[in-house]
């Protein structure tokens, strides 16, 4: 508590010398070397959890090997008729998002500069920046190519610097070392961690700590809890509740009255958050797709397309060393509604053939000559190791591999 007529000091960090003190809360720049990166917060030296989001990263990828393109809008997709999967913040003042179709994208960005995706590229950015995120700790689990979760609970232990320092000195050797920007987000558990990473973008670094968890929570739309998906959105909506806000209010019977997940959500949205982070995430699935040059309805142009989509998935399950234990099929209509069906196998497999037989039954479901369908994938899920995969049994090979009924959505 601040005493009248003295001003309350904070812990301070500035993101460029990395000077960590206490200073004047009225203070806007370091006084080491005059930096207005200054980051000031009660909780800066215990926090422990944090989320790290790089910037725009397809885009940011692409501008770096291209410094022409700096000040240009530019989005990384397929064709016309494909999607967005990234856009620079340039492209980003005009409105376009990723996952938007690409016709729209350039509709709002007309002079956008397209480029196709290269993933060995991006994979190989993510891998350097990856490394220097195990440096800081082992509890480091990745969530997408562009985006991790890390405890440093450890830090000063290990590096004798609370973990602000560690991230602010990491974000920087990022990007003078690789050419790329990163958000982070630091705070007592992964959902305020990775809201944090989100307020500041990009070049970020912003902090929730546990004393400001529930006011800093309550505004937000309910969506931005974990499993909150549209189906319970509009569930939530139905009972009037809309914002945090009005699950923070509900007394213990009416989250009780909201089902089984009902005081969990409650408690999620007070700020508590109780998963761990769990280093080298295991691959849940392995898929490809493909957005189609027009829209198919005739199931042997479908079955054609199928038959290209499970030559590259077998490769990928080979390059990985594992098998499918079930087959997914996705498939995208005309006016972007998705369909995703799946089937169990009886056997693991990793040979294409097998992989095209189970996809051919699940299309026979939904290819009835006249809906068309803009876009097609296949998946694995879920995975087996390799070694387990397309042993057959005492009476012979395997030659179908399909366990009978287990389709599902």
């Amino acid at each position: 508590m601040a005493v009248a007529g003295v001003e309350e000091r904070l812990p301070a960090l500035c993101r460029d010398c990395f000077a960590f003190a206490e200073a004047p809360a009225s203070r806007r720049a370091c006084a080491l070397c005059g930096s207005l990166r200054l980051v000031r917060h009660a909780e800066l030296g215990t926090l422990s959890i944090a989320h790290i989001d790089c910037d725009a990263f397809f885009a940011s990828v692409e501008k770096r090997d291209r410094p022409e393109l700096a000040a240009r809008p530019v989005i990384v997709g397929g064709s016309r008729r494909g999607v967005v999967a990234a856009a620079c913040y340039v492209a980003r003042l005009s409105g376009v998002r990723s996952a938007m179709p690409m016709f729209r994208a350039l509709a709002l960005c007309p002079d956008a500069v397209v480029l196709a995706p290269n993933f060995s590229k991006y994979t190989a950015a993510a891998r350097a920046i990856r490394a220097r995120m195990l440096a800081l700790t082992p509890r480091m689990q990745p969530l997408s190519i562009d985006e991790a979760v890390l405890d440093l609970a450890d830090a000063e232990a290990r590096h004798g610097a609370p973990a602000a320092v560690l991230l602010a000195r990491f974000a920087q050797e990022v990007e003078s070392g690789l050419g790329l920007t990163v958000s982070v987000g630091l705070a007592p558990n992964r959902l305020l961690a990775k809201l944090a990473a989100g307020r500041d973008k990009p070049r970020g670094f912003a902090l929730i700590g546990a004393a400001e968890a529930r006011a800093v929570l309550a505004p937000l739309p309910v969506r931005v809890l974990p499993g909150v998906g549209p189906v319970q959105e509009r569930h939530l909506a139905a009972r009037g509740i809309t914002r945090l806000a009005d699950l923070q209010a509900l007394s213990p019977a009416q989250a009780r009255a909201l089902g089984r997940e009902g005081p969990a959500l409650v408690r999620r949205a007070e700020g508590e958050d109780f998963r761990q982070v769990v280093p080298d995430g295991e691959t849940r699935s392995v898929s490809v797709e493909t957005t189609l040059a027009v829209d198919l309805a005739e199931p042997a142009a479908l079955e054609r397309v199928l038959g290209k989509l499970s030559l590259k998935l077998a490769e990928r399950l080979q390059a990985k060393t594992l098998a499918a234990g079930g087959v997914v099929l996705k498939l995208r209509t005309g006016d972007f509604a998705t369909r995703t069906r799946h089937l169990r196998l009886a056997v693991p497999t990793g040979q294409a053939p097998l992989l095209l037989a189970a996809a051919r039954t699940l299309l026979a479901r939904e290819a009835d000559g006249l809906t068309e369908f803009r876009l097609i994938g296949l998946g694995a899920e879920p995975l087996a190791d390799a070694a387990l995969a397309d042993r057959g049994d005492l009476a012979g090979p395997v030659d179908a591999g399909i366990s009978r009924g287990r389709a599902g959505r």
